[in-house]
């Protein structure tokens, strides 16, 4: 499993997730539930992007102990 691919993955879910609940909001500006939708999409995004700062970190340690 290649965790930059995932992790790349989730982040553009996660930002396609955001930007279509940001047109909802645009259409309908009193929607139920968009916000918590941003948020979740927000949250996802940070945890994504938490994920590739690891893998990159574990990449450079494996890189190193190999050098």
């Amino acid at each position: 499993m290649n965790a930059h691919a995932v992790a790349a993955a989730g982040i553009a879910a996660a930002a396609d997730r955001f930007e279509a609940s940001a047109r909802r909001t645009a259409a309908a500006p009193l929607a139920d539930g968009e916000t918590i939708e941003r948020l979740g999409a927000r949250i996802t995004l940070e945890a994504n992007a938490s994920v590739l700062r690891t893998a990159d970190e574990m990449t450079g340690a494996l890189l190193d102990v190999l050098a």
